[in-house]
């Protein structure tokens, strides 16, 4: 096996070289960048006018599990709002419901969504398909609360970065096999898919420090799976094992060239292909695993992100009444 490498992107190269990378992660090790993992939401949501609501949803053991429910603030809406579920990255094993939550918040600027963010349990603690079933049981309340939240039941939208990527998939296939509730896309952004992590992108980006690593991607599926032996993994909880991939909603996947992901996302989009589904992919050159969440400001990051709006806006044409309205 080769250990040649896709080039990094310039521009990214010289960012991330100022950040400390690592090779391996620990139980140790996870305990001390856990607290870091995720950023306050209270400075993204600083001039802009979006109603913010705390609620729970329960999971079917009793244990409730926290929602943030963003809405457009001053608006004169005069249809129902599209809907983005977003589920946060964090390798299964850390984050919480606002990582990442900038990039579901531009949708709401842009499209005048409500952004419902899901605070699912995470690994070690919860095992096997406990993560995914949170999520779900997340969509579910959504579904069950629409009217109350000026959603379109039509317009909802599973969106997640890396784990939350993953999470978004289970969820979509969890959606379409007890038939409920209807999803009318899904977005997956550099989605972990794969706990085999066999793949020639996971091989490569292996034996060396990194944003995300062949090691750190089997630590955080070890942490997740438990004691499950392969033939028990469901395919909901580890989304490239689905055998059909027929009957899914649109959906869109970018992933970067130069991470570990690349090779299972490109995998998961030409099976939806195959079973006659519709399905975006980009492949971003010289990107590497989550750089356009770590610097939105690089070209590539901007690109990245404009190209991923521009998508949903093909999907959700700009209704200019429903669109957030600047404070005064």
């Amino acid at each position: 096996m080769t250990t040649a490498r896709p080039a990094l992107d310039p521009e990214l190269r010289e960012l991330l070289a100022d950040m400390p990378l690592m090779s391996h992660l620990s139980p140790e090790v996870l305990a001390q960048v856990r607290p870091f993992s995720s950023t306050p939401v209270e400075p993204l949501l600083e001039g802009r006018a979006i109603d913010r609501r705390e609620v729970t949803a329960a999971s079917p053991d009793g244990t409730t599990i926290p929602l943030s429910v963003f809405s457009p603030a001053n608006t004169d809406r005069t249809a129902a709002a599209p809907c983005v579920y977003w589920m946060h990255g964090g390798g299964m094993v850390m984050g919480d419901r606002f990582s990442q939550i900038d990039i579901p918040l531009e949708w709401l600027d842009e499209f005048g969504a409500v952004v419902v963010s899901v605070d699912y349990r995470l690994a070690p603690e919860a095992t096997g398909s406990i993560p995914v079933d949170d999520c779900y049981r997340g969509l579910l309340w959504i579904a069950e609360h629409c009217e109350e939240l000026g959603i379109d039941p039509a317009r909802i939208i599973v969106a997640g970065a890396s784990a939350g990527g993953g999470l978004a998939a289970g969820v979509t296939l969890l959606a379409r096999d007890l038939g409920t509730p209807t999803i009318a896309a899904q977005v997956l952004i550099g989605p972990m898919l794969d706990h085999r992590n066999t793949t020639t992108s996971s091989l490569q980006y292996s034996d060396g420090p990194g944003v995300w690593t062949r090691e750190m991607n089997g630590f955080g599926w070890r942490c997740l799976l438990g004691d499950l032996t392969d033939d028990e993994v469901p395919a909901y909880v580890s989304p490239a094992l689905a055998d059909d991939l027929a009957g899914l909603p649109t959906t869109y996947i970018d992933t970067g060239s130069a991470e570990v992901f690349r090779d299972e996302d490109t995998d998961y989009a030409t099976r939806i292909w195959a079973a006659g589904g519709q399905a975006e992919l980009h492949v971003w050159a010289g990107g590497f695993h989550g750089f356009d969440a770590l610097y939105p400001q690089a070209h590539l990051s901007a690109t990245a992100r404009r190209t991923r709006t521009d998508w949903l806006a093909r999907l959700l044409p700009t209704n200019r009444a429903a669109q957030v309205q600047p404070l005064t």
